[in-house]
């Protein structure tokens, strides 16, 4: 299989084109085609439902389709196969018309699902599977017509194997059928079942993740391997303790493991796709929940190592930096809650702590942990105070309001679970830290500015009072390192929140 960013390099979309090799995003319909029986003598448009699309012409394209790939067949089985520029425009306006719901069940009820399938089992035109694999797509996105393909038998195994293909837009919209499809409730313990019994779809799967450049398609295979595994523990389990037969590794031999190939594709997006970026950090937490995960991650000379120093770099140098407002805590926590918790689970494996220490990483991670505690301190009292301004304004009208925005102002924070589960993750893993803090790592800390006043009480508040044993040990190791700070902490909290 070649390199997929050699092929094309994220130009694809999940909508049609009628420029070859290229799927630009459409806002709205194209024209519908005319009607060729009847329109110029005044009778009735022969539309499809509600739509004002032309049934005889949607005969005449997918019946001009099947001609094509018997012209396609009849020739040269080597020769490299082009569309020709009016089919494919054609083509396209079926792929673009099929996002509507009228269409997709006409298409459905023509047993469009079995020309396509018929078309991508014969052709060796890569623009024309992937346009037959994106009308497919769209079709898929209403709960019947879904129901109605994922039943066929023959199109589950066809797309499975479509996976192996070598052309990134091919694999983009395989990858858009895929995710659609289990993310249906009706179907998806068919697709899960499906999947688990073609072993092919996980090396393919880490193939693509290890050895694509394409971001639009790293980004839909993640989101595709996020969902299974979210939805489908066992699988989750058996893809990481199994391996991946490596395919595409020279020789045909070596396995790919899930972990290794998350973190590839983490890699090439994080310079230019936070938000793919987000979906791999996701689906690596998610292994950290499982015991076999955490074994895979905790293998010696494995891949926790390098994934410790490349989540160090994403929060150290990336996210929630000096002199950020604190309101970026709230941009960034869907990155940041993933990242951290990932960070914990693999600082909690021994072995690897050992090399964390070697690797100068604690100091900025620590910095980041207290700078995060500390925006979301200001961040609360900023709040606070924007509310007690509004509550003191005009009484006569804006007391009860002010009332009322404190309120909802509470009611955001309890419901934002996300925000508090990046403060709670933030606090644990500091307090374990802390726990393994040396004298001379505390003295360190104080000396780069990561421990001052400003930076240490917000985080002593967050810990308190669940990790009081660690506020405690940090207390009592800078009354050596900073005795001003040390009598700060405890001036500021009453001896029953922080023993001495």
């Amino acid at each position: 299989m070649d390199h997929f960013g050699d092929v094309a390099d994220g130009e694809n979309s999940s909508i049609g084109s009628s420029s070859p090799g290229h799927s630009p995003v459409v806002d709205r319909n194209p024209s519908p085609p005319l009607n060729i029986e009847g329109e110029q003598d005044g009778e009735e448009v022969d539309a499809i439902g509600e739509t004002v699309y032309s049934k005889h012409w949607l005969f005449s394209t997918l019946t001009r389709l099947i001609q094509i790939v018997a012209e396609h067949n009849d020739g040269d089985p080597d020769a490299q196969i082009h569309l020709p520029e009016e089919d494919e425009d054609d083509l396209c306006k079926i792929w673009d018309m099929a996002m509507d719901k009228d269409v997709a069940g006409f298409l459905q009820e023509f047993n469009a699902a079995d020309i396509l399938l018929g078309v991508i089992a014969k052709s060796r035109c890569p623009r024309l599977t992937e346009i037959s694999v994106g009308i497919l797509g769209n079709i898929a996105c209403f709960p019947d017509t879904c129901l109605t393909l994922s039943q066929n038998n023959d199109l589950g195994v066809v797309l499975l194997l479509l996976l192996g293909d070598s052309d990134p837009p091919t694999l983009l919209e395989t990858c858009r059928l895929l995710l659609t499809c289990v993310s249906h409730r009706d179907v998806s313990s068919l697709w899960l079942e499906r999947i688990r019994q073609q072993a092919s779809v996980s090396s393919s799967l880490c193939f693509i993740m290890r050895s694509s450049t394409n971001m639009d398609l790293l980004v839909k295979v993640g989101e595709l391997v996020d969902k299974l595994f979210d939805m489908d523990e066992e699988l989750m389990k058996t893809w990481v303790t199994g391996g991946c037969q490596g395919a595409g590794e020279e020789g045909g031999e070596g396995r790919l493991d899930v972990a290794s190939s998350l973190l590839e594709a983490a890699k090439q997006l994080r310079p230019d796709s936070p938000e793919g970026l987000e979906v791999y950090l996701h689906t690596l937490q998610l292994l950290t929940t499982i015991d076999e995960g955490i074994q895979a991650l905790a293998v010696p000379d494995g891949v926790g190592g390098a994934l410790w120093t490349f989540l160090c770099e994403v929060v150290c140098e990336d996210l929630c930096q000096p002199g950020d407002p604190p309101l970026v805590l709230g941009e960034q926590k869907a990155l940041l809650v993933p990242a951290l918790a990932v960070l914990s689970a693999l600082y909690a494996c021994r072995d690897l702590n050992q090399e964390h220490s070697k690797g100068n990483t604690l100091v900025p991670l620590f910095g980041t942990l207290v700078r995060i505690l500390q925006y979301h301190r200001e961040h609360q009292q900023s709040k606070r105070e924007n509310r007690e301004a509004c509550a003191s304004g005009d009484r006569l009208g804006q007391e009860g309001d002010g009332q009322k925005e404190d309120e909802e102002g509470e009611e955001e924070e309890k419901v934002d679970e996300l925000f508090q589960s990046l403060i709670q993750t933030t606090a644990e893993f500091l307090s374990d830290v802390i726990t393994d803090l040396t004298k001379e790592g505390v003295s360190e800390l104080v000396k780069s500015g990561c421990l001052t006043v400003k930076t240490c009480l917000p985080a002593v508040r967050s810990m308190l009072p669940q990790f009081s044993p660690a506020v405690q040990c940090l207390a009592a190791m800078l009354s050596d390192a900073d005795p001003s700070l040390a009598d700060a902490v405890r001036r500021e909290f009453p001896v029953s929140e922080l023993p001495r």
